[in-house]
């Protein structure tokens, strides 16, 4: 759960950073949630989320 909701916030912060610095707008950002939302309900979410997962823990693991 934790992990769904910093990407969430991740996402969140990447889009507005698109709408405020390369001229992203608002429709566009629309269009987008909608599409994430409509996705979402399909049978390809389970690898989608699978893949998020994967990427995530690749990250967690990466040692400084």
């Amino acid at each position: 759960m934790i992990l769904s909701i910093s990407g969430v916030v991740l996402l969140g912060i990447i889009v507005f950073l698109f709408f405020r610095k390369d001229g992203l707008k608002g429709s566009h950002a629309v269009v987008c949630a909608l599409f994430g939302f409509y996705l979402a309900s399909t049978a390809i979410a389970p690898s989608i989320k699978a893949g998020g997962a994967s990427l995530a823990s690749l990250l967690g693991g990466i040692k400084f």
